[in-house]
């Protein structure tokens, strides 16, 4: 028994180091992305500024149609040399501007959406496959003529943190069905998310009741989260509702979920 109790801590043990490790790469890529988008934003904005000293040079009253329509060009060709490192691509067209901006999460590619851009007199919105729930029209009353380049980066950030929720539920329903009680209701932007969930410990089960609300479009984690137990529960899965609502903001959903049973944690008192 203690031998088998020895291997269990040494293994957890293990475990633990190998998730630190995970943890301090984890880090590390971040950090360099970190700088990789500052030297970015760097490049941007010393291109900005010399487009627009170029274009200063020339007074639009003078200009013919012919140079101001060359400047756009340059100008477009600019950022979308800048726009491909970050998710985001495009191309010219007859009419202005097609971009392409491709979601992930947790390094797994899901959708891409498409946007036309009409570059005239002032910017449009040609035609686009954005979903209708994501407030387009918003950030382009917001950002649209002003600055382009903030427009693409809003839009890009409410797209990713939708698609990382959707990714989130849609694990949890494929992996953890056998602990979901009924059906996970959320909305079509998956904003809120309601669900009952069983945890197991030993030869018991815990019912659970779960509401996640996304207050932050532009975030997949939750800004406000719920966990309730029956009302005549022991004071132990009070406690657990309590830790399972704290993990739920820190941790997408199906890794909560697949800490449950691996965390060895016992919901009933009993060692």
């Amino acid at each position: 028994m203690l031998e088998m109790r020895a291997h269990e801590a040494a293994m957890k043990q293990q475990e633990k180091e190998q998730q630190e490790e995970k943890l301090a790469r984890l880090k590390a890529r971040v950090e360099e992305l970190r700088l990789q988008r500052d030297e970015l934003r760097a490049k941007v904005d010393l291109q900005e500024k010399q487009l627009e000293k170029e274009g200063a040079t020339t007074d639009p009253a003078q200009a013919s149609p012919k140079a101001v329509l060359q400047w756009k060009i340059k100008s477009l060709q600019a950022m979308l040399q800048v726009f491909h490192l970050t998710g985001i691509s495009g191309k010219l067209t007859r009419h202005g501007t097609c971009f392409c901006i491709s979601t992930a999460y947790e390094g797994t590619y899901l959708d891409s959406y498409y946007l036309d851009l009409l570059t005239k007199s002032e910017v449009q919105i040609y035609r686009h496959s954005v979903p209708p729930f994501i407030p387009l029209e918003q950030i382009a009353k917001q950002y649209l003529q002003t600055d382009i380049r903030r427009f693409l980066s809003v839009l890009s950030d409410h797209l990713n943190a939708y698609a990382g929720r959707r990714y989130q539920a849609d694990q949890l329903q494929e992996h953890f069905s056998d602990q979901i009680k009924g059906t996970l209701q959320r909305n079509s932007l998956c904003n809120l998310l309601v669900f009952n969930y069983n945890v197991s410990s030993g030869s018991k089960t815990f019912p659970f009741n779960a509401r996640l609300l996304y207050g932050d479009l532009c975030r997949s984690l939750p800004t406000e989260v719920i966990v309730s137990c029956t009302s005549d529960a022991p004071a132990s899965l009070t406690e657990a509702a309590t830790a399972h609502s704290d993990l739920f903001r820190r941790v997408p959903l199906h890794k909560a979920f697949r800490s449950f049973s691996s965390a060895g944690e016992t919901l009933d008192g009993t060692p």
